[in-house]
């Protein structure tokens, strides 16, 4: 859970918060450790403004959204119980009220959690 959280919080302190999902950004897929092939997006109608690629903890699922004045993110364990969500507008990283399978979260927790983000 610890390696999630601080997932989280590296993406979240670089850019994010929201409403509805605008265009989710995969960065890490519940597989082994390493950069994300993904980078998050920027450009003058966004709120990352440095396009920068998360590092993935093993095993975390990490999913970012960019709504222009915010961003936020969401992020889960595939051997945890709850995904986590946090957003640039002030929410923090907190742990969503649904827990996951007794198997482990899986990518629809994590797109789910997600939208439990500030919106700016």
């Amino acid at each position: 859970m610890k390696k999630v959280i601080l997932a989280s919080v590296a993406v979240a302190a670089t850019a994010m918060t929201g409403s509805a999902i605008a265009a989710l950004a995969s960065f890490c897929s519940g597989g082994s450790a390493g950069p994300s092939a993904q980078s998050a997006s920027t450009g003058t109608d966004a709120f990352v403004k440095v396009a920068f690629s998360p590092k993935c903890s093993a095993n975390t699922i990490v999913y970012g959204e960019d709504n222009n004045t915010y961003y936020r993110v969401g992020a889960a364990s595939t051997k945890g119980k709850y995904p986590v969500y946090g957003s640039t507008s002030g929410g923090g990283v907190l742990a969503s009220t649904a827990s996951c399978a007794a198997t482990g979260c899986v990518t629809n927790d994590v797109t789910t959690a997600i939208t439990l983000g500030a919106t700016g």
